[in-house]
């Protein structure tokens, strides 16, 4: 079965139910059967056609068109017969006829297990990758950067939520449905940074130089997705990343009809790893605004510099950032929390430890916000107290 992706590892309830045969197109039942290894039977000029899986006795007969009158029976006794094969494909196929979706297909090349085991090890492996490159992906969407750090991330998960993951037999294969709305910005994004990525590794392992890095972050291509990589390729022989557009919205913009498979060596890992390392260390710190709530206040003594924590609510799309500050700054943040209203603060947000840190905070001043936000921060305060005794401490 087909599970909507999770990317922290814990498997959700699957969501989908059989298609409406009144809503299929036998053109796209037809390119997805074609898609994922159906042989077509029979003359292609004919009302119908018969469809047989790899390696399968059964058949399907599809209607070429809606047109006859026994149309819409006989999609249906197809979309059945489908539900009730034992052939993975079958599967896919529904799937991607329930909810029209782009197709991001993974594949390592590794050795067969032995006879009756599971590679579990393997399964998982490549789960974790393919979630990582999922993220990469949304991430890019959300904004170019060699490295994102805690940045974007609470939007582009959110944007993964109605992603499908089906499962990974033997750690070799594995296949996520996008749905076209809202995904395929997603989709096409990783297209182009997966191709961007392999012209970049293929001019560093030419040439030994890492310009093409610096020009491929244009194309979507992070540390992020470099990272994700070599976790799809460590211990395999090699892996590859295959894309198929969802039939029934037809080909994106500026994207070929049949992307070809991105594949990578063990040999590009030296390439990939360069290119992380790259990102890390050039990614630059940021000048922000944030506007943010006062959730944790800490310092040694009852007087002088603190550390405060806050959850940002504006100015940077990370969800919380540390942030030293001087006594007067510190008094100023916790008085603020302990009347319920959040703060503001200008400094630089430092991409050293993932963008989670604010350095030369100043400004420190606090906001008015309306009765509802202002009854959440308390409450905030009133779970934590603990946290916030020593803001009064000295007053």
């Amino acid at each position: 079965m087909h599970e909507p992706v999770d990317l922290h590892g814990e498997a959700a309830a699957p969501s989908w139910a059989l298609p409406d045969p009144a809503h299929v197109e036998p053109a796209v039942l037809g390119a997805l059967l074609a898609r994922h290894g159906w042989q077509r039977r029979g003359g292609g000029e004919g009302p119908y056609s018969r469809w047989t899986p790899p390696g399968g006795a059964a058949s399907l007969l599809v209607p070429r068109t809606r047109a006859f009158p026994d149309s819409e029976d006989l999609l249906g006794e197809a979309l059945t017969a489908l539900a009730r094969s034992a052939h993975p494909s079958a599967r896919e196929v529904l799937v991607a006829l329930t909810v029209p979706s782009d197709e991001i297909r993974w594949r390592r090349e590794v050795p067969e297990p032995a006879a009756g085991a599971a590679d579990w090890l393997g399964a998982e492996r490549l789960h974790g990758a393919a979630r990582q490159i999922l993220l990469a992906g949304a991430l890019a969407v959300r904004g170019r950067a060699g490295y994102h750090g805690a940045r974007r991330r609470r939007r582009a998960l959110a944007a993964l939520g109605p992603v499908l993951v089906g499962p990974a037999p033997g750690g070799r294969t594995l296949t996520a449905f996008v749905p076209v709305a809202p995904g395929r910005p997603v989709a096409v994004r990783l297209h182009h940074a997966l191709h961007a990525t392999r012209e970049a590794v293929d001019y560093q392992r030419a040439t030994g130089g890492m310009e093409a890095f610096d020009n491929a972050v244009a194309a979507g291509v992070s540390r992020e997705l470099t990272e994700a990589l070599v976790a799809l390729v460590r211990g395999s022989e090699g892996a590859a990343v295959a894309l198929d557009w969802a039939p029934a919205a037809g080909t994106p913009d500026g994207c070929p009809a049949r992307p070809e498979p991105v594949e990578f060596s063990p040999g590009d890992l030296p390439a990939l790893r360069r290119a992380s390392a790259r990102y890390l260390r050039d990614e630059p710190a940021v000048t922000v605004r944030i506007t943010g709530a006062v959730v944790r206040l800490r310092r040694s003594g009852p007087r002088g510099a603190g550390i405060a924590r806050l959850r940002v609510l504006a100015g940077a799309e990370v969800p919380h950032v540390r942030i030293e500050l001087d006594e007067e700054a510190y008094r100023i943040a916790g008085q603020a929390h302990l009347v319920g209203l959040p703060v503001r603060v200008e400094g630089r947000l430092e991409s050293r430890g993932g963008f989670r840190r604010l350095t030369g905070a100043s400004h420190v001043v606090p906001v008015q916000v309306d009765d509802e936000e202002r009854d959440r921060l308390m409450k905030s305060l009133q779970e934590n107290v603990d946290s916030f005794e020593e803001a009064c401490a000295g007053e």
